[in-house]
């Protein structure tokens, strides 16, 4: 029989071995007792705008995917930091939360594009570390279902009987995403666009309720933002601006370019974070994106908000948002608008 002393030995060194065992057998695979690292402790999506609208619906698009595939540690909540399409809330992350590992923000083309002319201030786009797009959009004008206006012609002859004749109303102010989209189609229609009336609000919700309201006469926004109202019968859209006819539930809305107008305007959604967050929680953003996406029930999600399929994540994403920058500050330029300098970065 083994002596009582040496019994205790040979059970505190099996004691100690299981200890440093389940201590080396982590979730990361590393030794040392370290715990390896789950995701943000407080999952938060800040929509640049006030409730509805885009930036609302990427947020929640996120939101509903993380939940339902079960992809965060903890629910992410929405918060809204409206102002200058993106502006505000950027310049609120770089300034004072550049290392918050929690944050995402929802961006768009619309921010792209305030951001190539310039009106974000001192910063760029090198200025935010791109996680990921998650769906594409598109441009369309729309007016109340009771307009007499029913088609795109018939926007545009009003207009060249008179550029004032019609108000129209957007998310943003003149220079803005929302606005282009109508002074586009006033160009290629020999229409001057600077004479036309243009009421700017925060955000896409408030123009549409606007738009209801009669406060204004037409609507330059995104089809996504539009679903509801549409299926509801509230209003009518006039032309969206895609290359073909986009799937149910918008089948049945006519391109521009099947009216003869041969402008289209995708737009891009997605999320960046601050620019000091480090590259483990940056990468770990990536890789939660990359895994929500790939997932079926993803797409469905994503037409659900009204959004069409596009997955791009890390130094992609990169790539894809510098051309974009290109093409916004020529466009820009065109329309009479002071642009920051094509890889212009705050110092």
């Amino acid at each position: 029989m083994m002596p009582s002393n040496n019994r205790y030995r040979v059970l505190s060194v099996l004691v100690a071995t299981i200890m440093l065992g389940s201590c080396g057998n982590n979730s990361s695979g590393e030794g040392g007792g370290e715990k390896a690292y789950t995701g943000p402790a407080r999952p938060e999506c800040i929509a640049p705008s006030a409730p509805g609208g885009g930036f609302d619906l990427t947020c929640k698009l996120a939101q509903k995917g993380f939940r339902e595939l079960e992809l965060l540690p903890r629910p992410m909540r929405v918060t809204y930091q409206p102002g200058g399409i993106g502006a505000v809330a950027m310049n609120s992350v770089i300034a004072q939360q550049p290392d918050n590992s929690n944050l995402i923000v929802a961006f768009s083309g619309g921010s792209l594009l305030n951001l190539a002319q310039g009106k974000f201030g001192r910063y760029s786009e090198n200025d935010v570390r791109w996680i990921a797009a998650s769906g594409i959009d598109y441009g369309m004008l729309a007016v109340r279902m009771d307009s007499p206006l029913q088609t795109l012609g018939d926007l545009i002859n009003f207009l060249k009987k008179d550029p004032s004749a019609i108000v129209f109303g957007a998310g943003g102010t003149v220079g803005s995403q929302d606005w282009m989209k109508s002074a586009i189609i006033a160009r290629a229609a020999d229409i001057d666009y600077r004479a036309m009336r243009y009421v700017p609000f925060e955000g896409g919700g408030e123009a549409q309720i606007a738009l209801l309201g009669g406060h204004i006469q037409a609507y330059s926004g995104d089809i996504s933002e539009v679903l509801g109202m549409l299926e509801g019968g509230r209003l009518r859209v006039l032309a969206v601006m895609s290359e073909e006819r986009l799937p149910p539930p918008f089948e049945a809305v006519p391109t521009a370019i099947e009216q003869g107008y041969d402008l289209t305007w995708p737009i891009l959604r997605g999320y960046y974070t601050g620019p000091n967050v480090s590259d483990e929680d940056f990468d770990w953003w990536v890789r939660v994106f990359d895994t929500m996406m790939a997932d079926k029930r993803f797409d469905e999600m994503r037409v659900e908000f009204g959004m069409f399929p596009y997955a791009v994540t890390g130094t992609k994403l990169d790539a894809v948002i510098a051309d974009r920058m290109v093409q916004y500050r020529l466009l820009a330029r065109e329309f009479g608008f002071d642009t920051e300098p094509v890889g212009a970065a705050s110092q």
